[in-house]
């Protein structure tokens, strides 16, 4: 088995963790979480590469109007959680 990915947070993206689950998306936040930590390229539910200002980094849909913005740093085996509530702003 491959060793998992380990997940960190900007202060945003710990911010809108905490407001997703409040606004009662924490299933599906802890579902997007396990996938980032087994593989983040992991193909299904579908990411997005992003373009733009956020060109480089990748989002997954939490509902129509949210995604959870994440960054992969290869070297380091590591996911880092940029923002999850909003779309891309």
């Amino acid at each position: 088995m491959n060793e998992p990915w380990k997940v960190v947070y900007t202060k945003q993206g710990l911010k809108d963790k905490r407001t997703a689950i409040s606004a009662g998306f924490g299933d599906k936040v802890k579902e997007l979480i396990g996938i980032l930590k087994e593989n983040p390229y992991k193909p299904y539910p579908p990411y997005e590469k992003l373009v733009g200002d956020l060109k480089g980094m990748l989002s997954r849909r939490i509902n129509r109007q949210h995604r959870l913005v994440y960054a992969v740093y290869e070297a380091e085996h590591t996911v880092k959680v940029i923002s999850m509530w909003e779309h891309y702003e």
